[in-house]
């Protein structure tokens, strides 16, 4: 190669890494345009709001959700907010002061905004909630979100802040263009609530305990990289039949009841990123009945 076609070649490839560059500087300005346009959109959701209670049941009943349905991981123990993501590159998330006290984000809320808030993933002024997953939530019964909210309402009340959502810059392109996507655009606004089914190990329990790994499992409990989630978090397993489902590892309800409890998989190894501060406080029943409706599931079809 001469001298001038080495220039030539050295001077065009310098041209073509700053097309690139620039291009992707254009694509991260467009994506972080569209995020600021999709966080402030409005969103209309039908809302039939259930009343508030106040009776000693429903208080128990909302603090075992409260305990063992992932509020205590986003929210603290004491419902004042919590910082659960920091992975010091400039991802940082905390929940909200969801609590009776100072700083409170629902002092105001009437049993309307409770619903579009839990269910809907949407503010009471009809804004979406970055992060909170409501396609874990959307299925609710009627009692159960009367019993979360009787609970949140009774908690002693504790100092908080709002909501912390900051996002590196190639994060919010990615929410921009739709490929990170809020609870309010995956969800079925019109679904209706959950029918009561009781309370034991049976495949329809199961069934309703089980909506709760929807968020990070995916609809089909298929797993697949968590939405949303820092890149460096692996991906949520397959829970539903299929190659390289862990239920394989999980023949038996003891099996997966001590999964929940010690956040080990049966060769000792530890699971990440699951929110085993929440699972190991469910109850014996929703374990083995989610356990029992996990290996009823029949094979998924493709696409």
């Amino acid at each position: 190669m001469t001298t001038t076609s080495s220039r030539r070649w050295l001077r065009r490839t310098v041209i073509g890494l700053a097309l690139l560059i620039a291009l992707a500087a254009l694509a991260l300005f467009a994506g972080d345009q569209l995020a600021r346009h999709r966080m402030q959109r409005k969103v209309e959701v039908p809302v039939t709001a259930v009343a508030f209670r106040d009776d000693a049941a429903a208080l128990e009943r909302g603090r075992y959700l409260f305990a063992s349905r992932g509020c205590v991981d986003c929210h603290g123990a004491q419902g004042n907010g919590r910082l659960f993501l920091d992975d010091g590159k400039g991802m940082r998330i905390a929940g909200p002061n969801i609590s009776p006290g100072p700083g409170s984000a629902v002092a105001a809320y009437g049993p309307a905004d409770w619903e579009r808030t839990i269910r809907h993933g949407v503010t009471p002024q009809g804004r979406a909630l970055m992060v909170m997953p409501s396609e874990d939530y959307n299925r609710l019964t009627d009692d159960d979100l009367a019993s979360l909210v009787a609970y949140l309402r009774h908690l002693a009340p504790a100092e908080g802040g709002p909501a912390v959502v900051d996002l590196p810059l190639p994060v919010r392109a990615l929410y921009g263009f739709g490929v990170i996507q809020d609870a309010a655009a995956k969800i079925d606004h019109t679904r209706p609530p959950e029918q009561p089914v009781a309370d034991d190990i049976s495949v329809a329990h199961g069934a309703y305990v089980a909506n709760m790994c929807l968020g990070c499992h995916g609809p089909r409990l298929e797993g697949g990289k968590i939405p949303g989630g820092p890149p460096d978090w692996p991906p949520a397993a397959r829970l539903s039949p299929g190659e390289g489902s862990v239920m394989a590892r999980y023949a038996d309800a003891d099996t997966f009841a001590r999964l929940f409890k010690t956040g080990l998989r049966p060769d000792g190894s530890a699971v990440q990123v699951m929110p085993f501060g929440s699972l190991r406080e469910m109850n014996d029943t929703d374990v083995r009945a989610l356990h029992l409706y996990l290996k009823s599931l029949a094979p998924s079809k493709p696409g």
